[in-house]
Formats: C-alpha cells, sequence, structure tokens
C-alpha cells in the first residue's frame, strides 16, 4: 500500500517529497477520474516551487484516467473555484499549500459547481485508491489536455460585486508575501480608480520575508508601516493563495477577521436586504447585531469552509464570514474569496467618507475579544468536559453545535478542538468590558493548562 499520510480531514498536504511527490500527485489524478466519473477537470497551482512538476503529473494521471484537463497555471485557490463553476467543468485541483513553509505542498479539491468533495465519502474513497492503485485499465481512452487563460473573465466577475464609478482615489497598500496576489491585482488595477502601493508581489516560492501568512503578529509590521508611511486609507495582506485577505486600518492597526464579518455584511445587506449572513460559533455577537441592525438573519455555522459553504447552500445565505479571514459569497458558488472583500472595502470607504478605524471602532469596544489562543493538550475532549463543569453554575446558555460555545451574561467563550491540527483553540468576547476580557483571558487559559496536567 502506497503512504496516504497528505491526506487531511478535508484537502491534500504534506512535506514534499516525503509526503506528497509526483508518483502520487499521479495516484491521485487516476483515483480522481475513477471516484468522480469526471469528463472535464480545472487544475491550476500557486507559487511554490514543486508546484509546477505536480500539476504535470496530476494532469498527467487525469488524462490517462480519460479525463480532459483544463489548465489554467499560475493563480489562486479562488479562481480555479471560479474556472470550475464558469467553465461548467465537474472538478476542479488547485495545487497548493497555503500558509504552509516552502516545503509543504498540497491539493484542495472541489467538485461541480465548486462544491467541497465530501469528505467522508469522495475523499476517502480517492485516498483508498491511491494507496491500492486499484486503477481501471482497460477501454480508457486518453483525455485531452490544454491550457487556457481564465484570468480576463473572472476580472469581470470581480467588478460585479462593486459599482466602480462610485470609488474614490483610495490610497492602499497591498502585500503579496511573494505569494499570487499581486498578478490579479497588477490585473486590476488598471480597471480601478485606486492609488496601489505594491508590496512584495514578485512570486517566489522559496518565501524570501517568511510564510505569507499575516495571521502571524511578526508578518505585519511591514504592511503597517508602509500605510504610515505612505499615508495610506487602508492596507491588505495575503496567503499564499490568497484565498484570504487581512486588513489594517489607516493608522496601520491590523484588523480582527471577525470585525470585517460585521463590516462585509453591513455593506452587502445595504444592497440585498432581509438575506441571510452565515457566521462561525467562534465569536459572533458583533456579528449578530450588526446583521439584525441591517434588516438580515444571522445563522450560526460550525466552522470549516466545508460546514460554511454547505450551510450557506442550505440557506441561500447571501455571505458568509469566518474570524479566520474566510469570506464565502453566493454569487461565487458560495466559496470563499480573497479579493471580493478588500473591493466591497474599498467601496465603503468611498461612499461613507469616514475612515476605516472609524468603521471597527465601535464594534470593537462594544464587543472587545482575544485572538484565537492554542493549546497543546493531552486529552481535548478531557480539558472540555472539565471547563464545562467548571462554569456550570453561572452558564446562561451552552451550545455543543462545534465544541463548546459557554455564554454567560457579560462574556462567552468557545473551545473546540482544531480540525487540522492537534490543538484546542481558546476565543473569548465580552460585552463592551475589555477588563473582564483579560480577566477571562487569564482565568481560562489558566483552568486549560491545570486541567491538562490531572
Amino acid at each position: 500500500m502506497w503512504p496516504v499520510s497528505c491526506f487531511k480531514t478535508y484537502d491534500i498536504r504534506g512535506t514534499v517529497p516525503e509526503q506528497l511527490n509526483e508518483e502520487l500527485a499521479w495516484r491521485i489524478g487516476r483515483a480522481l477520474c475513477q471516484v468522480l466519473s469526471a469528463k472535464t477537470v480545472v487544475i491550476g497551482h500557486d507559487i511554490r516551487l514543486s508546484s509546477p512538476a505536480l500539476s504535470a503529473a496530476l494532469a498527467k494521471g487525469l488524462t490517462e484516467g480519460g479525463t480532459n484537463v483544463i489548465d489554467i497555471g499560475l493563480c489562486g485557490t479562488e479562481q480555479v473555484y471560479f474556472s470550475v463553476f464558469h467553465l461548467n467543468a465537474d472538478a476542479g485541483i488547485c495545487i497548493t499549500a497555503s500558509h504552509n513553509p516552502a516545503n509543504y505542498n498540497g491539493m484542495k479539491l472541489v467538485g461541480k459547481d465548486a462544491v467541497p468533495l465530501n469528505a467522508q465519502d469522495e475523499l476517502q474513497q480517492i485516498k483508498h485508491l491511491v494507496a491500492s492503485a486499484d486503477f481501471t485499465q482497460s477501454g480508457i481512452s486518453p483525455g485531452v489536455y490544454q491550457q487556457q487563460q481564465t484570468l480576463p473573465a473572472y476580472l469581470q466577475h470581480l467588478l460585479t460585486y462593486i459599482q466602480v464609478s462610485q470609488l474614490k482615489p483610495l490610497k492602499v497598500v497591498m502585500n503579496a508575501g511573494h505569494g499570487g496576489a499581486g498578478l490579479v491585482v497588477n490585473a486590476l488595477a488598471p480597471l480601478l480608480p485606486l492609488q496601489i502601493i505594491p508590496l512584495q508581489f514578485e512570486p517566489d516560492g522559496t518565501f524570501p520575508t517568511g510564510v505569507p501568512n499575516p495571521l502571524l503578529v511578526e508578518n505585519r509590521a511591514v504592511t503597517s508601516q508602509a500605510v504610515l508611511d505612505h499615508q495610506a486609507d487602508f492596507g491588505v495582506a495575503w496567503d499564499g493563495d490568497f484565498d484570504r485577505c487581512f486588513f489594517f486600518d489607516e493608522q496601520g492597526q491590523f484588523i480582527d477577521g471577525y470585525y470585517l464579518v460585521s463590516l462585509l455584511a453591513q455593506a452587502l445587506l445595504s444592497i440585498n436586504p432581509q438575506q441571510k449572513i452565515v457566521h462561525d460559533p467562534r465569536l459572533y455577537w458583533a456579528t449578530q447585531q450588526s446583521v439584525a441592525q441591517s434588516g438580515g438573519i444571522a445563522v450560526l455555522s460550525q466552522t470549516g469552509h466545508v460546514y460554511m459553504k454547505e450551510k450557506m447552500r442550505a440557506e441561500n445565505a447571501l455571505y458568509g464570514g469566518e474570524i479566520s479571514a474566510h469570506h464565502y459569497f453566493r454569487d461565487f458558488a458560495y466559496c470563499d474569496n480573497g479579493t471580493i472583500p478588500w473591493l466591497l472595502v474599498a467601496q465603503l470607504l468611498s461612499q461613507q467618507s469616514v475612515p476605516l478605524s472609524s468603521m471597527v471602532k465601535q464594534l470593537q469596544q462594544q464587543f472587545p475579544c482575544s485572538d484565537e489562543i492554542n493549546f497543546k493538550v493531552k486529552d481535548a475532549t478531557l480539558v472540555m468536559q472539565h471547563i464545562q463543569q467548571h462554569y456550570q453554575a453561572e452558564l446562561l446558555t451552552l451550545n455543543l453545535l462545534d465544541g463548546l460555545d459557554l455564554i454567560f451574561k457579560d462574556w462567552r467563550l468557545s473551545l473546540r478542538s482544531s480540525n487540522t491540527e492537534p490543538l484546542l483553540r481558546l476565543n473569548i468576547e465580552t460585552r463592551a468590558d475589555r477588563a473582564l476580557l483579560l480577566q477571562k483571558i487569564s482565568e481560562v487559559s489558566t483552568l486549560i493548562t491545570t486541567f491538562d496536567q490531572k
């Protein structure tokens, strides 16, 4: 049996070549053909040095399995999503490891209409076939491989989310982190009246300035300082495959993704009232208030793109947002996108003529929150049981949709096991009480450490 440790809960990811290599990529192509009976598959790849070779091997496996391949080349995950529904393909694969170190790579897979593969069914079947290599050998006519540029159509789709004529000549710092986001921004720039200050736009799979992950505090200083130096209206930074974007206000301050969910919900509901907005359970008091005030309906979902997209489709939701900076849009096949959010923010700033810091300040004061705090524990389930028991007497509401959601009079906590890493993740928010927030962060962190040692 071939080793398949690179298969994770929702996608494929591992070190190259130990866990993911050209042989495995070929097998994944052959297996996907067989499991999905796909006639046409879109493939694309990020800027990692190992991506072109893995892409070629994947294409070979797909065509030898009888599937036609449309290769859109160097791109972001969001462009694969778009190309799948734009070209009416049966599936799509983006070769990327997002924000993982340079020696990693992986694959994100979707089916028709860019719907995520079923992790317990389709992805497991592909995994077993890859391991066994029990591929159909007879009666297969090779598929056709072609390269196709879908970027022009993608740009036109992006522009449907805003009214370009309403945009003011805002000054925006943009940090691509040597990932691929600069390619799309450079193509969009001539179509917009914005003054863009580019940082680290040259794609470089060696990541000379560090792994593109703006959630790491040490990665934010360059963008923050550039916003101040250029007196920009706001700043944007991306992860490696740029399906997530992160914001800085005009003062160079990093804005938690939590508050962007409220801003984007308000912006979209102002145009499309009385629609449903899906949010994750880690932090949500600000979102629920903003959605209600904007005439929308807030809907809770489990954390993770598979669950968010499934809930959005079931509810026909206009928009979905996670605090991790994944933003999902109904008109984008319910998929996450790292370009639409900054276009919407630019339009919001142009319409309201107030700085971005002012837009989020009230939310930050009303609902101060922690950053997501990660703990390595021996038994996550046992620790969560202890936490629930400890706070049982003062608990107002208990929600077990996704780990622990404990709601009290003036604060709440979310504690859940990571879907992708051996970690326990903690989020806390309060009602307009920063001192209480700091107290509870210290208190709960100590309890987790203490319970883990028992």
